[in-house]
């Protein structure tokens, strides 16, 4: 059975990985390895004040998703964007499946995949491959 869409909410500590097709879906947790947690910029000193992105993590995201057709990214921050730009960088392949980036906050695993669900559907209809049921 072929999974052809992925869903990727991320944030800077885990990725929910959700692949689906309209009757089937699989889900994933990817946490980070990282222990950086939250670094303050304070004045006169050099830096962005910002933990350089998890390059690991996001390789272990994009590895994920690999086998889908297209993707959504989704999240609360700033970590669905360092996805997109280190897919650009790394496997470029990937990049060019990811079809969007939305901002969501902390959805469910359920609730997740019917936005995803509804997401897709346009789009579905656009390519010729069926309607996803939500």
């Amino acid at each position: 059975m072929s999974l052809d869409h992925a869903v990727v909410w991320i944030d800077h500590r885990e990725a929910h990985v959700i692949q689906f097709n309209e009757s089937a879906s699989e889900n994933e947790i990817i946490h980070t390895k990282s222990k950086h947690s939250h670094l303050h910029h304070k004045a006169g000193t050099l830096g962005s004040g910002h933990a350089a992105p998890d390059q690991s993590y996001l390789h272990e995201v994009t590895e994920a998703v690999a086998s889908a057709a297209e993707i959504l990214v989704v999240g609360p921050g700033s970590a669905k964007l360092e996805l997109l730009r280190h897919a650009q960088q790394h496997d470029p392949l990937i990049a060019k499946k990811i079809l969007g980036i939305e901002t969501i906050d902390h959805p469910t695993d359920k609730q997740l995949l019917a936005y995803a669900r509804h997401y897709f559907k346009p789009v579905d209809k656009m390519n010729g491959t069926g309607v996803i049921r939500t």
